[in-house]
């Protein structure tokens, strides 16, 4: 893609400002501040836009609220993964009959990757008549000018169109928390995994300006932002659109020289692109966590190809071999799916030996979840769902067993974890990470929120860590 069409240039973003801006002065003539609520459903990119769309909002002069009744706008951004997450969804927006019944002004939002859809977009059309208004993800950088239609003229808007995406920069953000914070780094996919619907609502891969991931990473760091999170659909691919050679390993030197108390992480990552280079690179940046998450998905090369997973299970092994060299302290973690459609028992078995094998510190494990529009949704299924049930089951088993003891191996251990929260639980008041993302359950003062302590572990269970602050 020409980059001079696919990052968006200051007369579009200056456009969208202009808007922010009618739509406060719209505000203030009813001389009212309106309440707006985003509630976010998925993956840590969607968490990213969501503070997107929560600093457009505010610079509309809106307030910020977590409860619905009171809220005058609502935006529900969606996941398209997994089934589970789409029915949730549209069991909110049946329960927003009632609010938008005591409320007729409220303006109900239906954006992110479900919205973008389009057989979800016409059932909301035909359906969910209270909507207001729908946008996918390559419309978000043009809320504004969408919520300003909603305003100013009759009938519902829908932004939906299949397009490659943008790069927005300069949208406002509102972070939460001030501990963590997310940074995309790219946008979109390139991979077509046969059971994903990412690449079809998030469009093309497309990285940021280096200079500009740079320049956030530095104000988050001068901010005291303790964790900084790299997103991307396939950060491993990062910069390979960019035409300079410039790629994730060599962003990751640049960042590691920039001043300060905090750690990096990333996400997601395919095996594909992985390389010696990256793990050399992890190895040596002082800021960069020791954690990788790389989904296997399966330990069946008949199945990785169903898939479209263009690696198998050998070159897996051979990357994470090299990962323990340069990093023995490395904690790993991965995504499994079973029951892919055509899948075995000796099939599934085989992931299971796998991850007995690899031995990962924890794993996302899912049952096939079919998405429409996917090569996969067509593909013969006759395996039923209680069979694949007893696999998962097995798998779940076999990691747990695995998980329970790596994490008593830090039992007695002192660790560097960041104290990131408080808890309900009197006896575990506080909650941290070790760097390796492990969650520890802990007994400590609230004083210690945000800052770094070592830690003692005391106890381990198969999920989680407990200790004290030395």
């Amino acid at each position: 893609m020409d980059r001079k069409l696919v990052v968006l240039d200051e007369t579009q973003m200056s456009r969208q400002r202009d808007f922010e801006q009618k739509i406060r002065a719209i505000h203030e003539s009813r001389g009212v501040t309106p309440k707006a609520l985003v509630d976010t459903f998925g993956c840590q990119q969607n968490v990213a836009d969501s503070q997107n769309i929560m600093g457009m909002l505010r610079a509309m002069g809106c307030e910020l609220t977590d409860e619905v009744k009171e809220a005058d706008i609502v935006v529900l951004n969606t996941c398209a993964i997994r089934d589970h997450a789409e029915k949730r969804v549209y069991g909110t927006l049946g329960a927003l009959t009632h609010t938008k019944k005591a409320n007729p002004g409220q303006i109900i939002c239906l954006c992110g990757c479900m919205a973008q859809r389009s057989e979800v977009a016409e059932k909301v059309r035909k359906s969910y008549r209270h909507v207001d208004l729908v946008f996918g993800p390559q419309a978000m950088w043009k809320f504004p000018e969408l919520l300003h239609q909603v305003y100013t003229r009759r009938g519902r808007v829908f932004s939906v169109e299949d397009e490659h995406g943008h790069i927005a920069e300069g949208m406002p953000v509102v972070r939460e928390g001030g501990i963590r914070a997310w940074v995309s780094i790219m946008y979109g996919c390139n991979n077509f995994c046969s059971y994903c619907i990412v690449p079809y609502v998030r469009g093309r891969e497309r990285s940021r300006d280096p200079e500009r991931i740079l320049e956030e990473v530095r104000e988050l760091a001068a901010a005291g932002y303790k964790e900084i999170t790299l997103l991307g659909q396939n950060v491993n691919s990062y910069g390979k659109d960019l035409g300079t050679g410039y790629n994730f390993a060599a962003l990751l030197r640049d960042i590691d020289k920039i001043e300060g108390d905090y750690l990096i992480r990333f996400m997601s990552s395919q095996p594909k692109d992985v390389t010696h280079e990256l793990f050399d690179a992890m190895a040596e940046c002082k800021h960069v966590a020791k954690q990788l998450h790389l989904p296997v998905q399966s330990g069946c090369d008949r199945v990785l190809r169903a898939m479209n997973r263009p690696y198998n299970k050998e070159k897996y092994l051979e990357l994470i071999t090299y990962a323990r060299k340069v990093m023995p302290e490395l904690v790993l973690t991965s995504d499994v799916i079973i029951g892919f459609p055509g899948e075995t028992e000796a099939e599934a078995m085989e992931t299971v030996e796998l991850v007995r094998q690899v031995e990962f510190d924890a794993l996302f494990t899912f049952i096939f979840s079919p998405r429409p529009g996917t090569p996969a949704a067509k593909m013969e299924d006759p395996v039923p769902r209680a069979e694949k049930q007893v696999w998962f089951d097995r798998l779940c088993d076999a990691q747990n067993e695995i998980s329970a003891r790596l994490h008593a191996e830090y039992v007695g251990r002192t660790v560097r974890a960041l104290v990131d929260g408080e808890t309900d639980d009197a006896r575990w008041p506080l909650s941290a990470r070790t760097a390796g993302g492990r969650l520890v359950h802990l007994v400590g003062d609230k004083s210690a929120l945000g800052t770094y302590q070592d830690v003692k572990i005391t106890d381990s269970n198969t999920w989680a860590l407990f200790g004290e602050i030395l």
